[in-house]
């Protein structure tokens, strides 16, 4: 008999999961401020000037949450956001 998914305990593995996570988009050299804008808008689906105020956070302080989520949707946002070539990275979301 398989155990029900109620009696197994819950680990810090699962709990790692479990919470929200953020969408960090770094600073880099290579990508125009227009460009980011216009990724920002398409991926993420930002209206125009919280993508612009996005960009500039990337722009003057290295670094930007853009989405903030469960891990399974924040994976996904990364990985698009890396294929249209810009710096991402995860990080849980602590302050919940």
């Amino acid at each position: 008999m398989v155990p029900s998914s109620k009696t197994l305990p819950r680990d810090e593995t699962a709990l790692e999961f479990a919470g929200p996570w953020r969408v960090v988009v770094l600073n880099d050299p290579v990508n125009l401020m227009s460009y980011v804008v216009l990724v920002f808008r398409k991926v993420i689906g930002l209206a125009e000037p919280v993508a612009r105020q996005r960009m500039l956070e990337v722009h003057e302080q290295g670094r930007s949450i853009v989405w903030t989520g469960l891990r399974e949707k924040a994976e996904a946002y990364a990985f698009t956001l890396q294929q249209w070539h810009l710096n991402t990275v995860l990080e849980p979301d602590e302050a919940h």
